[in-house]
């Protein structure tokens, strides 16, 4: 009989809640994907069908590669959607946003990317990515993305994200 204190041991399927089942990530040992391509989002169902609300990510410390010169480029992402018949599963879009830290690429196609593929993967009602990216040569730069218009009655907060100020 298996220990089921052994991290090696496998849950038996009763042992694993409905939500959990068929997940690639969630209750599961994962790796940092190597690329955002390689990176599978995890997509389980909607808990609340037929309501309207809003779902707020906020990653203060995303990181990519800077295409030119390879060097890290820091932001504030905030991504904010109102779900449809499915929501993103947080530890997997976790990991898909760890696989930037090798991508090369501008401010604007990895800000938009990253929504676009949400948005075409998971089919909310609504989404809006905002990348408040940290200066590069002097200049931040902020990169802003959404499906359309937010849906009527739609509560949509500020993204709470200060311009870039410097030190003073």
């Amino acid at each position: 009989m298996s220990d089921p204190l052994d991290a090696n041991t496998p849950a038996a399927p009763h042992d694993t809640p409905h939500y959990a089942q068929g997940a690639l990530h969630l209750g599961q040992s994962s790796r940092l994907p190597d690329s955002p391509e390689e990176a599978q989002l995890d997509y389980v169902p909607n808990p609340r069908v037929g309501s309207l609300y809003l779902v707020r990510f906020a990653a203060p410390e995303f990181t990519s590669l800077c295409p030119v010169t390879g060097q890290p480029d820091f932001a504030h992402l905030v991504i904010d959607y109102a779900p449809g018949e499915t929501i993103v599963e947080s530890k997997s879009l976790k990991l898909f946003l760890g696989s930037f830290r090798n991508h090369a690429g501008f401010h604007e196609d990895v800000t938009v990317g990253i929504g676009q593929r949400l948005f075409d993967e998971m089919k909310p009602r609504w989404l809006r990515i905002g990348g408040y990216w940290y200066p590069r040569g002097g200049i931040p730069i902020d990169v802003f993305w959404q499906s359309d218009a937010a849906p009527a009655g739609l509560w949509v907060p500020d993204q709470g994200v200060a311009s870039y100020r410097g030190r003073g």
